[in-house]
Formats: structure tokens, C-alpha cells, sequence
């Protein structure tokens, strides 16, 4: 399982969904370009010292994360509004690569045409979207779950 940033723009959410994947044992691949320098201090404050706790690779374009992505044998699973599989009803596998849009703009056509698959969280009507590291949250977990790929931890006394 993969957590992949398309075009992040947004630092704090960037370190939010590093810290969480980092928490699930989850590799991230984020897609260049990024809107803003992995050094900028909102960046590494939210990702806090998870940082180096994840396994991080960057691509420089969509072409070089969809020839590396292919090559690995990844799914790639597209959360976008415009999905047409609710999250919850939607069959994981441990080889998907579930990819987060830009949060100004979601992910353009091609990346949309590239994917495998394309699913949404359902909304409330009038709502539009939710947090991009909200949604990474629901659908990793709900991923997750499916798979059987929660970290192992200590029992609670």
C-alpha cells in the first residue's frame, strides 16, 4: 500500500499525510512539482520528526511515477469527487497506490485516463470536497482495514 501526492501545494497538508502514512507503515511518493520547497517550515512542523520515519521517493513528472508505478506493478486508485465507487465499497489490494489530487485543483484529465481505478467519499448535498489529508486519512485507513495491512502493535492492558 501507497499513499502518492500528486502536485501537493499545500505544506501543512503535505506533512499531515507524511505523519499519518509514517503512523500506518505506508510508503508515500509525492509527484513533482510540489508548490513549495520540502524545506518551507509549515512542512516540516506539521510533519514534525515522522519526517524520517517514512519512506519518501520522489518523482520528478507523472510520466516517471506512472513508468516506476507500472514497473512495480502497482493499482492506482485515484481519490477524486468525480469517482464513481464510494470508498467504503471499493476492493483493495496490498499493491494499490492511492493517489491525492492537488488541493487547488484535484488531478488533471490525464492523470484521471492513467488510472485504475477512480473513487470518491460521498458528501452531504451543497458540500463540495472535504481536507485532502481528511480524505487521506478516511481512505488509507479504510484501505487498510480491507487488506489486513494495519501495523501490528503492543495489546492495550
Amino acid at each position: 500500500m501507497r499513499l502518492v501526492l500528486f502536485q501537493p501545494d499545500i505544506p501543512q497538508n503535505t506533512g499531515t499525510m507524511i505523519r499519518l502514512a509514517a503512523c500506518l507503515g505506508v510508503a508515500v511518493d509525492i509527484v513533482e512539482p510540489a508548490g513549495f520547497d520540502v524545506s518551507d517550515r509549515h512542512f516540516r512542523r506539521s510533519g514534525m520528526d515522522y519526517l524520517d520515519r517514512v519512506a519518501i521517493i520522489r518523482h520528478p513528472s507523472w510520466r516517471a511515477f506512472h513508468d516506476w508505478s507500472r514497473a512495480n506493478g502497482l493499482r492506482l486508485v485515484l481519490a477524486t469527487v468525480q469517482g464513481s465507487v464510494p470508498y467504503t465499497d471499493f476492493g483493495y489490494a496490498e499493491n494499490d497506490a492511492i493517489i491525492m489530487g492537488r488541493e487547488s485543483a484535484g488531478a488533471p484529465d490525464y492523470v484521471h485516463e492513467a488510472c485504475d481505478a477512480r473513487i470518491r467519499i460521498p458528501l452531504a448535498p451543497g458540500m463540495r470536497s472535504l481536507n485532502v489529508a481528511v480524505c487521506a486519512g478516511m481512505m488509507l485507513g479504510e484501505a487498510l482495514r480491507c487488506t489486513g495491512g494495519f501495523p501490528m502493535t503492543t495489546p492495550l492492558r
